[in-house]
């Protein structure tokens, strides 16, 4: 296991694009493409057979390019990251979560070396900032300027979707980051899709109930991890920009905003600064979301902007929902991998989980478990329904430790095999996504738990569990020996 973090590769978006570019795996697109629809037609084709990250360098009406596509594999994602596999980073991460008592001077050595980790994790602040080299501020502001996309014909209209939204409590001034789509209003307006799970939501009602407005900056296109880390469901307590000086293995450079009392990213390309009036909220939508359908018109805030900096030759990034498959695949696959080991330790019984990228990740969890007692399968689920941003899971598969939960036919085997559905079926109700459609109610309905592992006496089966079938290790070896003899390479 590697608990050091290398140094940081990409200080910027644009080094991360010259590194894409350099491995083949980003396509620039010279010719003029419209980012109404166009865009999205072209990109969607485009990570369906698994292709490369895309540089729209001649987007209609803008002079700003568009890149897209950046997190769309796996390995892509690894590569923004910094790893070679994303597991790394949970064995990092699970290497600090359970320090041990140091032995000798090795373990002295170790523990060392992990607070000397934890020693390039705060953000520092810098004064000059390539995101504030061109400043347009009051009437000169003109969100037009950018080559926001519309990405499906029933959309409400432009929205920026990769817009890194800063807010800031007004009691405690805890600091949030995260992503949430942005609907252009005006050319001075945005609307703000702050769902009621969500930090900033609290945060803009905490400003409504003392009757201030409430001040905003988003910052699009920042280096890859500090994009990753918006996405990131991390407890209220741990700040965004410390989890990226983590990931990053160096800290992240930010910069005061110039009209309101927020920082982000140095980095960055492009950075919308403004507030959130109280009490005023405009209808936002419709969307064609990750979920496939198209989510309703709702009231949502709007941020009023006051100023927009950004770089002498900036890049426009963004993201484009629509159902699986989609680019978001290699952000959820991240965020599975990293956050592994922190659910292992709130839930020691698990031995690994997927988020299947079709049930859009939080619609379905599948987990094996290292099975000890009976019904513990029903505890497992209990306690991912009690977890975080895992309580909006609607449907939890649980496998024995031996199932591979990568391997979808596997695991469809066991569920569909193993499960009398009159007793090892759990069904609930709970908190579900802002944005599920199927549920009866807004924000709850119905949730079910699949027992799909082995079932023991003591859970009531007393016919016997079959053994399941396995080719002896000496066949199996034998012919590994003599295939090419066979003829059937």
């Amino acid at each position: 296991m590697n608990s050091v973090a290398p140094k940081f590769p990409y200080e910027d978006l644009q080094a991360f694009l010259a590194a894409l570019e350099a491995d083949g795996d980003l396509k620039r697109v010279k010719a003029e493409v419209d980012p109404h629809l166009e865009i999205s037609e072209i990109t969607q084709r485009v990570i369906r057979e698994d292709g490369p990250a895309l540089l729209f360098e001649n987007p209609a009406g803008s002079h700003i390019p568009v890149a897209i596509n950046l997190f769309g594999t796996e390995a892509r994602m690894a590569k923004a990251l910094g790893v070679d596999s994303l597991n790394e980073i949970g064995d990092r991460i699970g290497a600090l979560a359970k320090p041990e008592l140091p032995v000798g001077w090795s373990g002295i050595r170790d523990g060392l070396g992990k607070l000397m980790q934890l020693k390039s994790v705060p953000p520092k602040k810098i004064r000059k900032a390539p995101c504030q080299e061109v400043v347009f501020t009051g009437d000169d502001v003109d969100l037009d300027m950018l080559p926001g996309l519309q990405v499906w014909p029933g959309d409400g209209g432009v929205f920026h979707n990769f817009g890194l939204t800063h807010t800031k409590h007004p009691e405690t001034g805890k600091r949030n980051v995260g992503l949430y789509r942005l609907q252009q209003h005006t050319e001075r307006s945005i609307g703000l899709h702050w769902q009621i799970h969500k930090n900033s939501t609290s945060h803009y009602a905490e400003a409504e109930k003392r009757g201030e407005r409430l001040p905003v900056a988003i910052a699009i296109g920042p280096d890859p991890v500090m994009a990753y880390a918006a996405t990131a469901p991390l407890p209220p307590d741990i700040d965004e920009y410390l989890f990226a000086g983590f990931l990053r293995g160096e800290r992240v450079e930010m910069v005061d905003c110039l009209t309101v009392p927020l920082q982000v990213p140095a980095n960055s390309q492009i950075v919308l600064e403004g507030w959130a009036e109280p009490g005023e909220r405009l209808p936002e939508g419709p969307f064609g979301d990750h979920t496939g359908f198209y989510t309703p018109v709702e009231p949502f805030p709007v941020m009023h902007v006051e100023a927009m900096t950004m770089r002498q030759n900036p890049i426009y990034h963004t993201i484009i929902t629509s159902a699986p498959p989609q680019e978001d695949h290699g952000l959820g696959k991240a965020t599975e991998r990293i956050f592994l080991p922190l659910v292992k330790i709130m839930i020691p019984e698990i031995v690994d989980y997927d988020m299947p990228a079709a049930g859009v990740f939080h619609n379905c969890v599948i987990v094996s478990i290292d099975k000890k007692f009976p019904k513990q399968a029903q505890k497992v689920m209990s306690a991912i329904w009690g977890l975080q941003m895992m309580s909006l899971t609607k449907l939890i598969v649980v496998v024995d430790a031996d199932c591979d939960v990568h391997d979808y036919r596997e695991v469809a085997w066991r569920a569909l095999g193993n499960v009398d559905y009159s007793r090892d079926l759990l069904l609930t109700e709970g908190p579900v996504d802002h944005l599920d459609h199927a549920s009866y109610h807004q924000f709850w309905g119905g949730k079910a738990g699949i027992d799909a592992t082995a079932k023991w006496p003591e859970e009531g089966y007393t016919r016997g569990w079959p053994e399941a079938m396995q080719m002896s290790s000496a066949v199996k070896a034998s012919v590994d020996r003599r295939w090419k003899e066979y003829g059937l390479d």
